[in-house]
Parts: structure tokens; C-alpha cells; sequence
């Protein structure tokens, strides 16, 4: 019989990749790209249609490359879970949002690992990627794949491997971001390095799925908390009128112990505002404060209030009330260039905007419609004239196709929460930064 690490360096090992998101189907497409015949599962008929017409919805997955893979049989999807007998090796990629009391959900996690216990086969490597609290592979999984009394390491291997994608990212994508691996045991780590080292420019093993784990959140607290520093900062130097993004700019020039973090609307996407959370949850069940998290989710959820706040006191000054006036948010999606309006602080900003009665409509060129309140609504029409009809236009993302030239001369008033008009020389008095 032929062993895991023969059928990996053979490319003959079936791989599948459950849940086709941002995070899954890049990686689905690097092990399809690698020569590996892959299987991506999505609970999302949508999703699988997609995929099986070689139709992108991911922009960092070029449409033509995922046809061709799908054409030469390297790429099929599904979203029939009994097919996980078929694998040798899968990547869980699912989603871990937090529930309305902002503890963990990991209602997808356990039913992916559900059908994996029951539908897998003795050999298989599983490793999950879903960023989760430390323990969770350990607690979940392992738990749910020995209920039939197989042994780990020998009859299934199970390891953690942290997603590190960056929508959107020019640079750094799937192959090129070093990949973290901690596996149960020896035998489970050396397994699925050998399984990533096949596709992926760097591997490195860690002790423990522990300990990949938190690796993961590491990162995005690390960035969670010094954001929010600088949405401080930027409050702050609002108050002493000290140019922030010049402060910024400034400190940035000290070549050792400074890394420029930016103030900006709110937190957006799948990471930043929920990771942390994780951790202080599991924190929490330890009887322990994490308070630094706790006070950086609570500075940086404060930031669509700042911003309103703004916006409101720039329409005061030039005799206008929020009630009445018709504002445009520029930019819906959570980050530059992506679809993605996970967590988008914009939705925050629009809620308050509206509870003080005024009329809001946003424009975006990734993000066609939007729902709000049960309502389907579509990104509005931009041009010269159609930017006269506002009375403010607030800069949530800054997307690199927008001609802020443009924007500047056409509105009377712009609130620019990511300093993206910086290269725009007149029209100063028309513009408020955060």
C-alpha cells in the first residue's frame, strides 16, 4: 500500500478544501496549480456552480486560470460531503465568526469535522485553517476523530496551519506568505509539512497546534491593539490641530522600534475585529483580563461614532444639519480593491448616519448591491453631476480606482477617513480628515 508521502511527492494524493471562501478557494487553486486533482466542498450551491464554470468570485482568483484548472479535470467542486472518503488529505477553511454575545462560533467547524468523522478513511491528513482559540484542534477535533477509536498519527494525522491571506494583496499571496504548521504529533507535523512544502514557498514547523493556534491570533491582536493606539493618536491630534497622517509620516523615518499603523473608520473584514476576540474569550475561561484586547476592540468600535461626530460638525460649520442632508459613503467593502464587506465599518457608520435622519447612499466599484435593513440597494451612479446631489461624501475605502481629483472638485465637502486625498493640492477647504 502506498503511503501518504509517496502519493504527495507522486502529486497522486487526492486533496480537498471545505469551505471555498477568500481563504479556500486561492488555496484549492495553488494544490490544483501544483498538479494535484482537488476537491473543494461548499455548503453554498452557488458557490460550487461557480467553481464547476470556471467562474471566479474571488478577486485574487483570476476567472481565466480556475476555467483552465476546471477544464483539465484539476479542480471540480461539490457540495456532497460523503465525497470526503475520496481524499487522502483536506484543508478545513470555513468560516469562525462571533455570535451576537461576541463569544466564539465554531458551529461550522464542528460540522465540518462531524462529516469528517464520518465519512473519512483510515490515512487521511486533516488540517484545519480556520483561525479558532488555542485548543481547538486539540478539543474539537481530535476529540471527534478518535470517537471511533482510531489513533492519531497512526491511522489519521491532524495539524493546524494558521490562513495568513491578505485580500487583495499585490505581493503577498496563497504560495508566497510562509506557512505556519503545528500537527499533534511528530509524525502528524512531518506529514502535513511535507503535504504544504509541495506547493508552498516556505514551511515552518511549530512545536504544537497550540501553539500555531495562537500564532495566528498573535498577529491580529498585534495589529488590532496598535490600531487602535493610533485611532487614539488620531483623535487626539484631531484635538490639538496636529496633522496625524503627518506625525505618521514623520515617525516612520526611525529606522528601529517604530511601524506605522494608520487611524481609519473602524475595523473591517473577518480578522481583525473578531480574532482577538477569540482570544480574549479563551482568556475569560482561564480567569484571566486581557485587557489590552478589550480596550482595543473598544477604541476601535468607537471609530464610526468619531467619524459621525465629524461629519456632523463639518455639515454645522457650513450651516447645514445631519437631518436632511444627503450624504455618499465612498466605498463599502472592508478594505481597498476586494468585494469583501465582512465586519465593513461602513454598515456601522450608515446605521448612525440614518438614525440621525439623514439620507444615505454609497458607491462602490466592487460592490454593486449591498442589503440594509432588508432592503436590496445598489451602489449609485458617480459622476460630476451625480456628486453635486451631495451635500458630504465620507471616504470609507480607499479604493485605487477612484479618481479623488475628481471627487474633490465635484462635492462641497469631503470627510476622508484614510488620507486618501493626500495628492490633491486645492480645494484644502473642502476636505476633513479624521
Amino acid at each position: 500500500m502506498i503511503n501518504l508521502k509517496e502519493k504527495i511527492r507522486a502529486r497522486s494524493a487526492r486533496v480537498g478544501v471545505i469551505g471555498l471562501g477568500y481563504v479556500g478557494l486561492p488555496l484549492a487553486v495553488e494544490f490544483a496549480k501544483a498538479g494535484y486533482r482537488v476537491l473543494g466542498i461548499d455548503i453554498l450551491p452557488h458557490k460550487v456552480s461557480a467553481v464547476n464554470r470556471g467562474k471566479s468570485y474571488i478577486p485574487d482568483v483570476p476567472s481565466d486560470k480556475l476555467k483552465t484548472l476546471v477544464s483539465k479535470k484539476y479542480l471540480e467542486a461539490t457540495s456532497d460531503v460523503s465525497r470526503i472518503r475520496e481524499l487522502d488529505a483536506l484543508s478545513i477553511c470555513v468560516p469562525t465568526p462571533l455570535r451576537k454575545t461576541k463569544d466564539p462560533d465554531i458551529s461550522h467547524i464542528v460540522s465540518s469535522i462531524e462529516a469528517v468523522a464520518q465519512y473519512g478513511k483510515k490515512g487521511q491528513l486533516i488540517i484545519l485553517e480556520s483561525t479558532t482559540y488555542p485548543g481547538t484542534t486539540e478539543e474539537v477535533l481530535l476529540h471527534a476523530l478518535q470517537a471511533k477509536g482510531h489513533k492519531v498519527g497512526k491511522d489519521f494525522f491532524l495539524a493546524f496551519s494558521p490562513e495568513r491571506i491578505d485580500p487583495g494583496n499585490p505581493r503577498y499571496h496563497t504560495r508566497n506568505i510562509p506557512k505556519i504548521i503545528g500537527g499533534m504529533t511528530s509524525k502528524c507535523t512531518e506529514i502535513a509539512v511535507a503535504f504544504y512544502e509541495s506547493v508552498m514557498d516556505k514551511v515552518i514547523p511549530v512545536s504544537s497546534t497550540k501553539v500555531a493556534e495562537m500564532i495566528k491570533l498573535l498577529e491580529n491582536t498585534f495589529r488590532a491593539v496598535n490600531i487602535a493606539l493610533v485611532n487614539e493618536i488620531a483623535i487626539l491630534s484631531n484635538r490639538m490641530g496636529i496633522d496625524v497622517w503627518e506625525v505618521i509620516e514623520g515617525a516612520s523615518t526611525k529606522p528601529f522600534g517604530f511601524m506605522p499603523f494608520y487611524p481609519g473608520p473602524g475595523l473591517g473584514g473577518h480578522c481583525l475585529p473578531v480574532d482577538p476576540l477569540y482570544l480574549s474569550w479563551k482568556a475569560r475561561l482561564l480567569d484571566f483580563e486581557a485587557r489590552f484586547i478589550d480596550l482595543a476592540a473598544q477604541v476601535n468600535g468607537h471609530m464610526p461614532h468619531y467619524v459621525v461626530d465629524v461629519v456632523s460638525k463639518a455639515l454645522n460649520e457650513r450651516g447645514k444639519a445631519l437631518n436632511g442632508s444627503k450624504i455618499l459613503l465612498m466605498g463599502v467593502a472592508y478594505k481597498s480593491d476586494v468585494t469583501d464587506v465582512r465586519e465593513s465599518p461602513a454598515f456601522d457608520i450608515w446605521k448612525l448616519l440614518s438614525q440621525q435622519k439623514a439620507k444615505v447612499f454609497y458607491h462602490d466599484p466592487y460592490v454593486s448591491k449591498i442589503e440594509m435593513d432588508d432592503q436590496m440597494l445598489n451602489s449609485h451612479p458617480l459622476n460630476s453631476k451625480t456628486l453635486k446631489q451631495f451635500d458630504c461624501v465620507v471616504i470609507v475605502t480607499n479604493h485605487r480606482v477612484f479618481d479623488y481629483d475628481s471627487l474633490v472638485k465635484g462635492s462641497s465637502l469631503v470627510i476622508d477617513t484614510r488620507n486618501a486625498t493626500k495628492a490633491v493640492k486645492n480645494n484644502r477647504h473642502k476636505i476633513v480628515k479624521i
